[in-house]
């Protein structure tokens, strides 16, 4: 397996621990009955579980441009070392943002965004160069 695929899975992990983490941060506040039933009227979370949640539903926008990316890039045997870079970039930008996320800290929590944008254009730009 690409150094490329490795990160897509380390990524789909991070996103599965995020939507464990914010699940849990959701039942401290409303409870498991109202979590298992129709989420009807279901009040906005806040603190860490709401920061849980956003970080979570951050990282599924995230991770879809990414592995489509990631994809192409095994599909058309253009992986590199330059997209294993961005692919590694993208993933450990996101695990910061993760943490940085739920502890709270808004500006750092940006810049960590903004690394794994570039992680992701640096993906993108090997397959335009292939085009």
């Amino acid at each position: 397996m690409s150094p490329d695929l490795h990160y897509l899975l380390f990524s789909v992990i991070l996103c599965f621990v995020q939507m464990l983490i914010a699940a849990t941060g959701a039942n401290t506040q409303v409870g498991l009955p109202t979590l298992a039933g129709n989420r009807e009227g279901l009040p906005d979370m806040v603190g860490w579980a709401g920061r849980a949640r956003r970080a979570h539903l951050n990282t599924i926008e995230n991770l879809v441009l990414f592995a489509a990316l990631v994809l192409i890039a095994a599909v058309a045997g253009k992986a590199n070392a330059t997209t294993a870079m961005g692919a590694m970039i993208f993933f450990w930008a996101r695990l910061a943002y993760a943490v940085i996320y739920l502890i709270g800290i808004p500006w750092l929590r940006t810049l960590a965004w903004f690394v794994s944008v570039i992680g992701l254009a640096m993906i993108a730009w090997v397959l335009l160069q292939a085009m």
